[in-house]
């Protein structure tokens, strides 16, 4: 008697334990798509911003001079003194390893004018 009370007891952990084994599976596979969707839209928000940063009060120059180029930097600003190429990041955003060896290659006055002709 007491060891079938004993197997049911184990029976019925085991179907508790199958089961909350389940529930957190789900609930991982929804946390895993959520982040996902948290990641798009916060990826959606930064295209949008680097558009209109140059719009922006606090930009430091004149809008219509910037070119934006989309990747591998945001844009370019055309100023008459120079030109200046902005990558726009916001919050905590860093520099992607790409973004920094751009940033580096200008630092080192390692950019090149170029004029290609066709025809």
């Amino acid at each position: 008697m007491v060891l079938l009370a004993l197997v049911m007891l184990v029976a019925i952990l085991a179907g508790i334990i199958a089961y909350y084994r389940k529930r957190v599976e789900k609930l991982s596979l929804s946390l895993n798509e959520a982040e996902k969707r948290g990641r798009s839209l916060s990826s959606t928000y930064g295209r949008i911003t680097e558009q209109f940063a140059p719009f922006l009060h606090s930009y430091p120059y004149d809008p219509s001079n910037f070119r934006f180029i989309g990747s591998p930097i945001d844009g370019i600003q055309f100023n008459e003194d120079g030109i200046v190429f902005v990558e726009v990041k916001s919050s905590n955003s860093r520099l992607s390893e790409k973004e920094r060896k751009i940033r580096d290659l200008v630092e080192r006055g390692r950019v090149k004018w170029m004029e290609f002709r066709i025809g």
